[in-house]
């Protein structure tokens, strides 16, 4: 069952607005919550792609990169 695109936008906006507030306040290069929070964006960017194409067809103009695809 496909989620709403509209229902996957908005987890999005808030992940990257959590992210703010955790990279605002980061208490170190390794802070757990930031840490949290990027992974958060990329599980919310996935579920509104795949929901976005799943109502639509429309693919988004960019992609997350693996770990691998660095350098």
């Amino acid at each position: 069952m496909s989620i709403d695109p509209r229902v996957a936008l908005g987890s999005l906006t808030a992940a990257l607005e959590e992210h703010l507030v955790a990279a605002a306040s980061r208490r170190g290069d390794d802070d757990p919550a930031v840490e949290a929070a990027y992974f958060a964006i990329a599980d919310a960017f996935e579920a509104y792609a795949d929901a976005l194409y799943d109502a639509y067809g429309e693919d988004l103009p960019m992609d997350l990169l693996d770990d691998g695809d660095e350098g």
